[in-house]
């Protein structure tokens, strides 16, 4: 389908590729994965020619079809919603505007007709007499509302135009779907109807995506950069995961015998198959594992952070009690009748499908927002940390990161340079990475940073609103386990569906029109058809 050819890319002295040597193959999904800065999104470019190579090339077969979920949100804003989905297919788009240009001819001669009738050959083979209405129901899937789809691109909400670029991506049935972080501004439904759709996609697919559930769910192999390399894998990104780690593990046992290691390898396949034989994909296109080699299992040079949340105290049986909790914003109500009971033993995902909903009432539980209605109390033992979805406001002073922590110390001791450099090694700023300038980091280094911030609190009660965005794999799952390990309560929502099943022994889903509170995890609430009638009253 599509191969990579001696591939080199180098930026001054700084190797990202060197030498990569691929194919990837039709009907399978592969899952690029590599440390922030191992270069994911530029390969990406690579494959779609809007990146050259220092040394070799990409060949895409003759006559296939690629298509791309576009990065840039206002390169359509001048055209009409459905308008921007078909352009996806740009044949059968310029098919479209030549058949018009024709007919609208006040002259329409002999040569014409047959220039037409050669058009719509060409344009019933493409189905494209249903373009419109595959169009219309992709949009729809994807949370656009039909009165918005002969709206401009311009004139519609950013969260809403990412979605109409990933329409416009896997319309029209392309032989090769690249998609850099299809799931970003995504609700978990609609993430898991892409999820579907690209178990029954029968074309290659070609995904970075931070969304770990997601990649479990759609790959079959995983495309791993790592060491200035680019290696395939076959399995999905859990298998690449524990497969990696025992590699390591195995790699620092010396003493271990070469056929005990091999062994156990063979062990982990066997039980890792078996689980993978009863997960969606099996009902799918997909073939799981049906191949794999020891040879291919290798230990990864990742860095994982060190999240530990621990509590300074054990908190009482009074935690936290909400009454009738409502607020409006611009004049809409984004939740009312909000009425819960927070027990010492609950980890709370809170779920909705307005995120605006989710973030303004943990605005509103920390204080920075009051609520139009009703009221909230904590324990008094009750000690809490919250990590916002907004975090820049706290990254406006010039001041080193151990400066920065400092300011956070709980103890002198705390607020020792060695103590304080000692935190920050922990979370990846080790060095001169330490003392860089707080008004300079990444997206994923700020949340690092307000993790480090959270931990230091020792509360009893965390509070986080979306935890995840920007972090790269190797943070979300540190992040994962030490949410998992807190013998504290959390309040938490978050659109990664691997840290909500994990994580989470109660769902509490906040609707315009009041909330749904389950004690079950998030698998057996998304089955509950019970729970789906009370969904549709709820946002109707």
């Amino acid at each position: 389908m599509i191969t990579v050819n001696n591939l080199t890319l180098q930026f001054g002295k700084r190797v990202l590729f060197d030498d990569v040597n691929l194919k990837f193959s039709h009907g399978n999904c592969y899952g690029v994965i590599g440390a922030n800065g191992a270069g994911k999104s530029t390969f990406l470019k690579i494959l779609t020619g809007d990146q050259d190579p220092t040394k070799g090339h990409v060949t895409l077969e003759p006559g296939k079809r690629m298509a791309v979920l576009k990065q840039d949100h206002f390169e359509f804003d001048e055209f009409e919603v459905l308008q921007t989905v078909i352009r996806g297919h740009q044949r059968l788009f310029e098919i479209m505007v030549e058949k018009d240009a024709l007919y609208a001819k006040p002259d329409f001669s002999e040569e014409d007709g047959m220039k037409a009738s050669e058009l719509e050959a060409e344009f019933a083979d493409m189905e494209g007499w249903n373009a419109e209405t595959d169009a219309a129901t992709m949009l729809s899937s994807l949370g656009i509302e039909e009165s918005m789809h002969n709206t401009l691109m311009k004139d519609i909400p950013n969260a809403l135009k990412v979605r109409v670029l990933l329409a416009q991506a896997l319309f029209g049935n392309p032989d090769l779907l690249v998609l850099d972080e299809p799931t970003n501004d995504l609700d978990l439904k609609t993430i898991e109807w892409l999820e579907d759709f690209l178990l029954d996609f029968k074309n290659t697919v070609i995904v970075v995506s931070h969304d770990r559930h997601f990649l479990d769910t759609v790959c079959t192999h995983i495309c791993d950069i790592d060491y200035s390399k680019i290696n395939l894998f076959t399995g999905n990104y859990t298998f690449w995961y524990k497969s990696s780690q025992l590699a390591a593990r195995q790699r620092a046992d010396k003493n271990k015998k070469a056929e005990d290691k091999k062994k156990e390898l063979q062990d982990f396949i066997s039980r890792f198959s078996a689980n993978a034989s009863k997960s969606k994909q099996a009902t799918s296109r997909r073939k799981l594992l049906d191949k794999l080699d020891l040879d291919e299992i290798q230990p990864s040079s990742r860095r994982y952070p060190g999240i530990v949340f621990e509590q300074e105290r054990e908190a009482g049986d009074q935690v936290l009690h909400v009454n009738n909790l409502a607020y409006e914003q611009d004049g809409q109500t984004l939740f009312q009748h909000i009425n819960i009971n927070v027990s010492k033993d609950d980890k709370i995902a809170f779920i909705s499908r307005n995120s605006q909903a989710l973030t303004a009432f943990f605005e509103v539980l920390n204080g920075n927002k009051a609520p139009s209605k009703g009221d909230f109390k904590f324990g008094t033992t009750i000690t809490t940390a919250y990590l916002p979805n907004d975090n820049s406001s706290f990254f406006q002073k010039d001041e080193s990161l151990v400066d920065w922590l400092r300011n956070y110390a709980q103890t002198e001791e705390e607020r020792e340079e060695v103590h304080l450099r000692g935190f920050l090694g922990r979370m990846l700023f080790s060095g001169e990475e330490a003392m860089k300038s707080a008004t300079v980091l990444s997206g994923g280094e700020k949340v690092r940073c307000m993790l480090s911030r959270l931990m230091m609190k020792r509360a009893n009660l965390l509070m986080l609103d979306e935890p995840t965005n920007h972090l790269d794999l190797e943070s979300i799952t540190a992040l994962n386990n030490g949410m998992k390990d807190f013998p504290g309560i959390i309040l938490f929502t978050s659109h990664d569906q691997e840290l909500v099943q994990t994580v989470a022994n109660r769902i509490i889903e906040i609707t315009p029109n009041g909330m749904i509170d389950k004690l079950m995890p998030y698998d057996e609430y998304l089955k509950d058809e019970k729970i789906s009638q009370i969904q549709e009253e709820m946002y109707a």
